[in-house]
């Protein structure tokens, strides 16, 4: 496995150092506007809940040309008066670096994992820099788990507005607790902590050359820490407040990025989800309590207008791998008026995982057939926001208990397909 090149400024930071209890990483390309508020909270909440710690900032940036890293140098907070508290952390120390490596999120986390290394830190957590809702408690509720109760993955667990995260509540979610069992709620969040011991098996792993560096990291830490056997939960974060999408737009990069990597992690792991027959919760921290939420704008006929340009376009690929009575259902859907264009959960699932099938036979080159799967996913998007648009969040949460547990029964039909 090649080794990380780190920026020899960063390597020299690090030795002078030495060791640290702490690392807090915060991956960022061009987010001076909101990187900020993320390195105050960050501060904050270290020296609140961890003053008898020795605790690194690191921010990995990846080339910013908008003061971004200028920004985290400059940013601190008056502990004694905005806390409350009567004694100073231990120490904290801040780091700014360019990453090497691919572009994208992936090559970030590896000079995280790497500088975790090279200080033998306990615990680390990342935060995203683009973040408007982080409070100093999330630094507790993603590090405390590993300080003190030994975990060694820390998931995020947040309130998001229903028809935000459309691709986690309508794929990810409901196929990674299927296949692995885990209840892991976010598990693309953005947020997560981990023990120092976790950050040096991932550093280990020989994925840094590959798409996972440019995308997918968020899914295949949560898959390669269940997968492997790490101590897992989640910890309750509240709301996550970001810049959020209609669902409406072009999301088919998107989709197949973060697609791909759970597809290629499902035909990795074969052996860890074969025998997995139900999934169960994951112990879970912090108070779990009703926020607001910004609301999102959707425009369901645009939806819905994709997905009759995609069956149009699209139906002579899918007639490769999708079996009969669903090519039919489609077609079907094609033709229905709005009110009765309704996706059921079971054909949905069974399009989700023979699309799996069709990716781990290589029927045809993988981004075309899983930007093909663009059409299907805002179909179903478009049929779930009609089914839910007077739900609240409880009734969306159960109604997304129902999806889950369909994937759950449709992968007992269908582990034989994949020996």
């Amino acid at each position: 496995m090649k080794e990380i090149s780190l920026e020899k400024a960063l390597v020299e930071q690090v030795e002078r150092i030495g060791s640290a209890d702490i690392l807090v990483g915060i991956p960022s390309y061009n987010n001076a506007g909101t990187i900020g508020h993320v390195t105050r909270a960050t501060q904050a909440g270290l020296a609140k809940y961890f003053p008898n710690y020795k605790a690194v900032l690191l921010n990995s940036d990846g080339g910013s040309n908008d003061q971004t890293m200028d920004v985290v140098r400059n940013t601190n907070i008056e502990t004694s008066d905005t806390l409350l508290i009567t004694h100073s952390s231990k120490t904290f120390l801040k780091i700014t670096t360019p990453y090497h490596g691919i572009p994208g999120k992936g090559s970030a986390f590896r000079t995280i994992f790497e500088t975790a290394k090279r200080l033998n830190v306990k615990a680390c957590c990342v935060v995203d820099s683009d973040l408007r809702s982080i409070t100093p408690e999330w630094i507790e509720l993603l590090l405390k788990p590993v300080l003190e109760s030994n975990f060694d993955y820390v998931a995020p667990m947040y309130l998001r507005h229903k028809f935000d995260g459309t691709i986690t509540n309508g794929i990810v979610y409901p196929l990674t607790r299927a296949l692995y069992g885990q209840r892991i709620r976010q598990p693309i969040g953005g947020e997560f902590g981990f023990s120092g011991s976790l950050a040096k098996f991932f550093l280990k792993q020989d994925v840094w050359e590959s798409d996972v560096a440019r995308f997918g990291i968020d899914i295949w830490m949560t898959t390669t820490a269940i997968a492997n056997s790490f101590k897992v939960c989640q910890s309750f974060l509240g709301a996550k407040i970001h810049d959020a999408k209609d669902p409406g737009v072009d999301l088919s990069n998107m989709l197949f990025q973060v697609v791909d990597s759970t597809f290629e992690l499902m035909a990795q792991y074969i052996p860890v989800w074969h025998n997995v027959t139900e999934s169960k919760p994951v112990p879970t921290f912090g108070f779990q309590y009703a926020v607001g939420l910004e609301p999102i704008a959707v425009n369901v006929d645009r939806l819905i207008e994709k997905y009759n340009m995609g069956v149009k376009d699209l139906k002579p690929i899918w007639e490769m791998f999708l079996p009969g009575d669903i090519l039919a259902t489609l077609s079907r859907l094609q033709h229905a008026s709005k009110n009765d264009f309704h996706f059921s959960d079971e054909v949905w699932v069974k399009i989700v995982f023979n699309f799996a099938l069709a990716f781990k036979k290589k029927v045809i080159h993988r981004e075309h057939l899983l930007k093909s799967l663009t059409p299907l996913y805002l179909g179903r998007t478009a049929s779930f926001i009609m089914e839910v648009w007077d739900s609240n969040a409880d009734e969306v949460e159960q109604r997304l208990e129902q999806l889950c547990l369909a994937f759950e029964k449709e992968k007992l039909n269908i582990i034989d397909h994949w020996s």
